[in-house]
């Protein structure tokens, strides 16, 4: 979940990286550090806090060089502190390396150097790998020879950049967690995520896991384990630089909500007929028809766009069940040939998402990735890949990548029915037909919402609870994890039905309830808004514009426009976003950047 940027062929290759960090704040932001090769061994500084507060110390620090090496860090092993921040190196001061991912064998391995005589600084994982690229140096290997040497004792998950300080060359490794490399005119670059090097480059090769790169001025070589060179396809990245900027909003959240049309479009373009309501996806007719069962799993928001689609599906007579990656491989439902496993996955390299998926190969099942990222080793790893083209998403918090996922789901949902027994049914077609119009209501949304003066209202009470039902529980529970992530203030999210099994205990006068309107099952809804009402708890709705009776029981409405209910969750869903980070930016909150989050989880 780190943040990794190495360049190689650039006069001063400080600049560069320090930008490439910034961009990549969204991967870890609990510290920061910097090594370069300056003429006559390696220079490094590194701090903690976060990266836009240590450019000038990072910059002041450090030599010029033409390779180097960067890190900003979420932490996993060790407190964020000076010492504990990447580069890490070698007893000798030769080696740096960065890391991103869990070395799972450290402690062993560190007992074993120090009964050798090497002396850590640091509480890190990390620290053992130069140490050990120190020893194969010492016995004369080269430093890609010594790295892919150290692999072999490495267990447990890596994306290493390191550097030598009499080499000019850059080196780097994958298992389990993403790397990247960056093809530029007379450099090269090495990187967790595009938006590091976007500024220089838009050609990237993906590498796979068990890759050893070295990387010079000159270009690049691939290499396996053995040291066998290995092609890797060269893609370009459709993102431009400018999609990983604020461009003038004050935070990245908020510029990623008001997004969401055009990344609807991206995502709906040349995939649906509109007239004839029916999903023109890259799936031949039949593509799906030995699917008995679907799974879909993800994490986090991902998770509740797939119980969005497994609640649709069911409802169009397809057998689905939504499922906690995390827990997958310990609870899995029956899993076999038969079996469609779709996962949910912005980034594509979520390493419990992935571990479902390899679970239900083993088992034989067909599998899906419904992702944001080409190249992502979801998308390779599958049968079959689905991107949502959201484009580049900085904020942690996800926000248009909701969007676009449910909405990816949906035409899969309909491709699926299409694939099954029967034509699809008139719900399908004036879905479909529906979600065409998406786009624009999206952008009405966020024209005429008053979620700030409801923002204004309601910041800084106890508790705040979110109910929906059916279609509108995923979105209920999305709108709560938004909430809490951005806010830290205590947030929950239930089927609106469950509130008087035990949760209404906690509802008093200082516990807003914000209820989701889908335009069905509104009346059962509003009965449970009448009971946290007759405890004295305000409610705020998010419903059609025509939902006179919600509007006339709710003490605030957040208003959409009128939709077919199988897709007004998505509308309400952006005010709930906007209401989040209208709360958050009265309690002077981080709200890119929340505390002890990172964008892409790629640890277990």
């Amino acid at each position: 979940m780190c943040g990794i940027i190495g360049c190689v062929g650039r006069e001063d290759a400080a600049e560069p990286i320090l930008s490439g960090l910034e961009n990549l704040e969204y991967r870890g932001y609990d510290s920061a550090g910097v090594a370069v090769r300056n003429g006559s061994g390696l220079d490094t500084c590194k701090r903690a806090g976060e990266i836009s507060a240590l450019r000038d110390t990072i910059r002041a620090g450090l030599a010029s060089g033409p390779v180097g090496i960067g890190h900003t860090r979420w932490s996993t092993h060790g407190a964020p502190t000076d010492a504990n921040a990447h580069p890490h190196a070698d007893c000798t001061g030769d080696v740096a390396v960065v890391h991103n991912g869990i070395i799972e064998n450290h402690a062993d391995l560190r007992a074993d150097l120090e009964a050798r005589g090497h002396e850590f600084r640091s509480e890190t994982d990390t620290e053992v790998v130069p140490h050990l690229i120190e020893e194969r140096l010492a016995d004369g290997l080269h430093p890609a020879a010594a790295l892919r040497d150290v692999l072999d004792v490495l267990e447990g998950s890596y994306a290493l950049a390191v550097i030598v300080a009499d080499s000019d060359e850059l080196y780097a490794a994958r298992r389990g967690s993403p790397l990247l490399l960056g093809i530029g005119d007379g450099a090269a670059y090495v990187a967790s995520d595009a938006p590091a090097f976007l500024d220089a480059t838009d050609r990237a090769v993906f590498l796979h896991d068990g890759d050893v790169a070295t990387l010079s001025a000159d270009g690049y070589v691939v290499t396996d384990g053995d040291g066998a060179v290995v092609e890797r396809p060269e893609r370009t990245i459709e993102w431009a630089p400018e999609d990983a900027r604020k461009e003038g909003y004050d935070h990245y959240m908020l510029k990623e909500i008001h997004e969401q049309p055009h990344a609807l479009e991206r995502t709906l373009q040349g995939r649906l007929d509109a007239e004839a309501g029916t999903p023109t996806l890259d799936f031949p007719p039949g593509a799906f028809a030995d699917a008995e069962r679907v799974h879909l799993v993800g994490c986090g928001t991902s998770n509740y766009a797939a119980e969005y689609g497994a609640t649709l599906l069911r409802r169009w007579g397809v057998e689905a069940q939504a499922l906690l990656a995390s827990e997958y491989t310990g609870a899995a439902p029956r899993v076999d040939g038969d079996t469609l496993v779709v996962a949910v996955t912005q980034s594509g390299e979520t390493a419990d998402t992935l571990s479902a998926l390899r679970f239900a190969a083993e088992r034989g099942a067909r599998t899906l990735a419904v992702t944001n990222v080409v190249g992502s080793t979801a998308a390779r790893e599958c049968d079959d890949a689905m991107f949502i083209r959201a484009g580049p998403e900085i904020g942690v918090a996800a926000s248009k990548t909701f969007s676009s996922q449910v909405a990816s789901l949906v035409l899969l949902a309909a491709t699926l029915v299409r694939d099954g027994e029967g034509a699809p049914g008139e719900e399908v077609r004036d879905t479909l037909r529906a979600l065409a119009d998406l786009p624009d209501q999206v952008a009405t949304v966020l024209d005429g919402t008053t979620a700030r003066s409801v923002a204004e209202r309601y910041a800084g009470r106890e508790s705040y609870f979110f109910i929906g039902r059916g279609l509108a529980y995923p979105v209920a529970m999305e709108g709560a994890l938004k909430f809490k992530e951005i806010s830290y203030e205590h947030a929950e999210g239930f089927p609106a039905g469950e509130l008087k099994h035990g949760p209404l205990a906690l509802v008093t006068e200082h516990t807003p309830v914000i209820a989701v309107f889908a335009g069905r099952h509104d009346e059962k809804t509003l009965n449970n808004v009448q009971e946290v009402q007759a405890r004295g708890a305000p409610v705020i709705a998010v419903a059609g514009e025509r939902a006179d009776a919600v509007r006339r029981q709710a003490d605030e409405t957040l208003a959409v426009p009128d939709t077919h209910p199988n897709l007004a969750g998505l509308l309400a869903n952006v005010q709930l976003q906007l209401v989040a980070y209208h709360v958050s930016k009265l309690l002077d909150r981080a709200i890119d950047k929340p505390r002890n989050l990172a964008k892409s989880v790629t640890v277990e």
